[in-house]
């Protein structure tokens, strides 16, 4: 306890109290490398009891493939797909929409797994929201950023606008097919 100001204090004046802690720290590892362990685990479950027709590697890699469907088929109901403001009542227009939406989801996977790995043969880069470099952009992202170019045509003269220069590398690397559409 310490009171303010020098010499005897007062009969009123209040004393100000201060701790201090000291100790160790210390970690015991046997219990640390316990908890990691347990904290990286989940339950995968299937009703398929043949060990021998699915092992846990092809299990995991088939629920880690899930995703990838998912995505998909969020994608098909984003609005910018325009499949809410659609109704049918007949099974085979159902059906056939429903072959032409997979159909495009294909053609969209196709896409982006043509970006992606072309920018990975290339070593190359595409900014992508945030304006960070990545090697792994949506191919929504790509279509996004493609929506500021121009095509202008006069008599037989054509010129493009509004290509940045990362577009025009990831043309590029995507093809001549796809660069003959920007030139």
């Amino acid at each position: 306890m310490t009171y303010q100001g020098r010499g005897r204090p007062a009969k009123d004046q209040r004393a100000q109290i201060h701790y201090q802690l000291s100790g160790r720290a210390y970690s015991q590892l046997d219990k640390a490398a316990d908890a990691r362990l347990q904290v990286g685990m989940f339950i995968l479950a299937t009703n398929d009891m043949d060990e021998e027709a699915l092992d846990m590697e092809t299990l995991l890699a088939n629920y880690k493939a899930q995703q990838k469907v998912e995505r998909g088929f969020r994608f098909l109901k984003s609005p910018e797909f325009l499949t809410a403001s659609l109704y049918l009542k007949k099974p085979e227009r159902i059906e056939a929409l429903l072959m032409v939406m997979t159909c495009s989801l294909m053609v969209y996977a196709a896409l982006e797994h043509k970006i992606r790995s072309g920018l990975k043969q290339n070593a190359a880069f595409y900014p992508d929201m945030k304006n960070r470099q990545t090697q792994s952009p949506t191919a929504r992202w790509v279509f996004l950023t493609f929506e500021g170019i121009n095509t202008f045509e006069f008599q037989e003269h054509r010129r493009v606008t509004g290509i940045q220069p990362y577009q025009s590398d990831l043309l590029k690397i995507l093809g001549q097919w796809y660069e003959s559409f920007y030139s």
